[in-house]
């Protein structure tokens, strides 16, 4: 679902709650520059309304996103994105050279989960001195 722009769903099959889920999505919004520093994230109410949540549901899900340091929410204000632009450059560049990657893995008809095991490897291996 659209709402102010931000396209966020959630759902109610999934093992993951809901605050959780919304959570996830809003953060990966931000980190990928989507949503940038002074942007206005929905009303709790809207936002709930909108995705079929109970108002606590968001409200935990924006705390979370507070407790990260990835918005701020005033009562009467609202709640605004105000992640460094640095880290969201770099989150930014990540998100594209992922894109990149998983468009190549499905290219080659990798499983999610060899792509995953790929990436890992490399992260690994980047850690361990000597190691290719």
């Amino acid at each position: 679902m659209t709402t102010s722009g931000i396209n966020v769903s959630v759902s109610h099959a999934s093992p993951v709650p809901p605050y959780e889920q919304l959570r996830a999505q809003l953060a990966d919004l931000i980190s990928i520059g989507r949503l940038t520093q002074g942007d206005r994230l929905p009303s709790v109410r809207q936002l709930a309304s909108d995705l079929g949540l109970a108002n606590n549901t968001v409200v935990r899900a924006y705390r979370e996103l507070e407790t990260a340091g990835l918005v701020k929410s005033r009562r009467g204000s609202g709640t605004q994105v105000i992640a460094p632009a640095a880290t969201t450059d770099m989150k930014a560049k990540l998100a594209e050279h992922a894109s990149n990657y998983a468009a190549a893995a499905r290219q080659i008809n990798a499983t999610d989960e060899e792509t995953l095991a790929a990436i890992r490897h490399a992260l690994a291996c980047r850690n361990t001195p000597g190691s290719v």
